[in-house]
């Protein structure tokens, strides 16, 4: 898998190409831009686009407004992008694992995932975290496996919805440990955190925020983290890799996306100001209480993961069998 550097350690040759003479001259932006996300409000991928386009607007002068197109696994909202004019007027602000996942999720996308697209700025990193019940006598991942194991077609996991990353996680621990489980999808993951807490579903892989509320408030445990590093949020939680499980290691990347033909000078442009605005305090509190960690890369870079994070998941669909309602 591709390593992105975090911002702190990132190199600067994004920002040695946003300095250089052609951008002095050009007048872009001169009207404000729209950003589409492919999420409903209030989620985490909502919550971070809107954090990095208050300040990345600042950094170019002119508003970037968030406009919220969810639906069909995020695929409506990179068709409006993909069908935009290449002129750094309107963005994607996306899951770039999604985006990723759906090139073999969907059989037939009205765009190409790479051909259609430009990588503009990789902004954030997020790990998935692995809960269950608070009163649950499971205390780690190989005793929850061991439970799992002991009573086959006993008990339910829960995901956000089929295909979805949670769904994948889940399927790829499963595989790689032989797990026999059966999957319960919800429509979102505040649903899913609640079933796991009725004690409807055994665990369930989650996005940060909805399950660190409820296990900072003790109603659910957290056994892993998915990334490779643990996080500052739950410094004591291990890794999936610590606990045995190397197989479900992931990471979800956000990240900015344009149609593609963007012209360099204004690619260079918005990776930087991007890059300013994962850099500002206000943004890394945001992070911080997300469980994200700031990113920034070039746009080779990020066209890199894309090529690496599709083959990567296409896999997983492939072996799995995953398919969406």
């Amino acid at each position: 898998m591709l390593k992105l550097a975090r911002f702190s350690r990132l190199s600067l040759c994004a920002l040695a190409l946003a300095a250089s003479p052609v951008l002095a001259q050009s007048a872009y932006p001169t009207q404000p831009i729209r950003m589409v996300v492919g999420f409903p409000p209030g989620g985490i991928s909502d919550v971070v686009a809107r954090a990095v386009a208050s300040e990345a607007s600042v950094e170019l002068g002119q508003t970037i407004v968030v406009e919220n197109r969810p639906g069909a696994g995020t695929t409506i909202a990179s068709d409006v992008v993909a069908r935009a004019k290449a002129d750094g007027y309107t963005l994607l602000f996306q899951d770039l694992t999604t985006h990723a996942i759906n090139a073999s999720l969907y059989k037939k996308l009205p765009y190409d995932t790479i051909k259609d697209f430009t990588p503009v700025a990789m902004v954030s990193s997020t790990p998935l975290l692995l809960v269950i019940n608070a009163s649950s006598p499971v205390k780690t991942v190989q005793e929850l496996n061991s439970r799992i194991h002991e009573k086959p077609d006993t008990y339910f996991y829960g995901s956000s919805g089929n295909g979805t990353i949670i769904h994948l996680a889940s399927e790829m621990m499963n595989k790689a440990v032989k797990n026999n489980i059966v999957h319960i999808p919800y429509k979102g993951s505040a649903p899913l955190v609640a079933s796991i807490i009725s004690g409807d579903i055994e665990y369930a892989f989650s996005s940060m925020p909805p399950a660190i509320t409820q296990v900072n408030a003790g109603k659910l445990r957290a056994l892993a983290v998915s990334t490779p590093d643990r996080v500052s949020a739950l410094p004591d939680v291990p890794t999936i890799r610590e606990a045995g499980v190397p197989a479900a290691e992931l990471t979800l990347y956000s990240g900015v996306l344009g149609p593609a033909g963007m012209p360099d000078e204004i690619v260079a442009r918005l990776n930087e100001a991007f890059g300013k605005a994962v850099q500002s305090p206000k943004v890394i509190q945001t992070f911080r209480n997300l469980g994200a960690e700031p990113l920034n890369a070039p746009p080779a870079e990020i066209a890199q993961l894309l090529q690496s994070e599709i083959s990567r998941y296409g896999k997983v669909v492939q072996e799995t069998g995953i398919t969406i309602d």
